[in-house]
């Protein structure tokens, strides 16, 4: 067996823009592994909030190579020697690939044929994040919307976007920006204040390891775990703060991980959100399996990029559309 590791840069249709920066183009790692004469190719997405760089994910998975002639890599052993990440990501969903080939999700798992998906609204002022919502519902037909908001002008760019998007269902996410860090967000005066506004769920609105300030804060609308969950180990300490969890392969470390926070999180009373990084349709394919169940689907990748690879998956009218 050897795996192959490959720098990609896809420019992005327009500048992104969350809690944390501006960027024009998404860099991802692409993985090939070749076995016994087949080959398999996935992706991952680093991402520097999680201590990742395309240089870091690159070296691990060519550490990993080099010992491949002593082990007999697999998927159930792989977290022997990749921690859950974007690295251990593109490898675990290789190796799906690898074991199944062109069956793989499609014929291995039963998916739904269209799944609606939110698609992302990047922070800006209230009135370019109001025409973003209009030209997505208008010309693209979303039926789900992101928000993406820090702790300023929140209220505003709620109002902006409800009143030029009136009949779609909207997520709120936050990214970490309402409290800690310096900032003064009064969490339960925001979340009554965001009440009138029909939101469906708001995503980590807390910095990760500040959960518990949630704790006993009267929320009518449904808070979710997103960089505070990233595999079912995390599930115990989320209990009280969250009603769902965001499900990402690039912080499970693949689809295997991701199946096994995602029965656990349901045992324990959880909602299940499947998320992506910026990426493009090879990464929103492996995650597939989850969203045919999850009951918020955020798998928008590919619309963000100027351009996906060819034969990816098919986005139109705010909807997933499987490309079989």
């Amino acid at each position: 067996m050897n795996i192959h590791t490959q720098h990609e840069q896809f420019p992005l249709a327009r500048p992104f823009t969350i809690s944390r920066g501006t960027r024009t183009h998404q860099d991802v790692v692409t993985v090939c592994i070749e076995h016994n004469g087949l080959s398999a190719t996935a992706e991952c997405t680093p991402y520097p909030r999680y201590g990742e760089s395309i240089e870091s994910v690159i070296e691990q998975i060519e550490l990993l190579n080099h010992k491949l002639s002593d082990i007999q890599l697999t998927r159930a052993n792989l977290p022997e020697y990749l921690t859950a990440g974007a690295a251990r990501n593109a490898v675990d969903c290789a190796l799906w690939r690898l074991e199944h080939q062109a069956a793989f999700p499609y014929h291995v798992f039963t998916i739904k044929p269209e799944i609606i998906t939110a698609m992302t609204i990047s922070l800006d002022t209230p009135e370019a994040m109001g025409k973003q919502a209009k030209e997505l519902c208008k010309v693209h037909g979303a039926k789900l919307l992101k928000v993406k908001l820090d702790h300023e002008r929140i209220i505003e760019r709620v109002k902006s976007v409800r009143e030029n998007a009136p009949d779609v269902d909207i997520i709120l996410d936050a990214n970490e920006a309402w409290g800690g860090f310096g900032q003064d967000v009064d969490l339960s005066t925001l979340f009554e204040q965001l009440t009138p506004f029909n939101i469906t769920m708001i995503e980590q609105p807390v910095p990760k390891g500040m959960d518990n300030k949630l704790l006993g804060i009267k929320h009518p609308i449904d808070l979710c775990a997103d960089e505070s969950c990233h595999t079912s180990e995390d599930l115990d300490g989320l209990v009280g703060c969250y009603e769902m969890i965001n499900i990402k392969l690039d912080k499970t470390g693949g689809l295997t991980e991701a199946l096994v926070l995602e029965a656990k999180a349901r045992a324990l009373g959880f909602k299940i959100m499947v998320g992506c990084m910026v990426g493009t349709s090879m990464a929103m394919e492996a995650a597939l399996p989850i969203a045919t169940h999850a009951n918020i689907v955020d798998l928008d990748g590919p619309v963000l990029l100027k351009q996906d690879r060819a034969n990816g998956l098919l986005y139109q009218a705010g909807m997933l559309h499987l490309n079989l």
